[in-house]
């Protein structure tokens, strides 16, 4: 990322191994590890900020292309807003159910064998 490569990473443990001392190299490691994490989640909560302002925006964007879309889309068809405010108040019929069912359908079998006639009770 900063373009630190492997040699440069040796030399700067070895300068803080000089400088610091064995004993207090894990404590300064462990409080240069919080800065970088404190860092890091500064970094991914202004990135995050930044991409939800992104996206509010478009939506704002899309949403002003609707309506605008809308409003010409009434002005070139008042007819059909017109008819749906028709349909609305007019009044729904109910479906026409037939009394009696046509000639043509056959009647059902019965549903249990105590229903059925003495002589088709029996197995053939």
């Amino acid at each position: 990322m900063f373009g630190v490569d492997t040699f440069e990473l040796i030399l700067i443990a070895v300068v803080a191994l000089i400088f610091i001392g064995p004993k207090d190299l894990p404590k300064a490691m462990s409080t240069v590890g919080r800065w970088i994490g404190k860092v890091r989640g500064m970094a991914r909560h202004f990135h995050s900020g930044i991409e939800t302002m992104m996206r509010e925006a478009e939506l704002e964007e899309m949403e002003k292309k609707w309506r605008e879309e809308n409003d010409r889309i009434m002005r070139e068809y008042p007819a059909l807003l017109d008819g749906q405010r028709a349909e609305a108040e007019e009044p729904q019929l109910p479906l026409h159910v037939p009394e009696q069912p046509p000639a043509e359908m056959a009647p059902l079998p019965p549903a249990r064998v105590e229903d059925l006639p003495p002589e088709q009770r029996e197995l053939p």
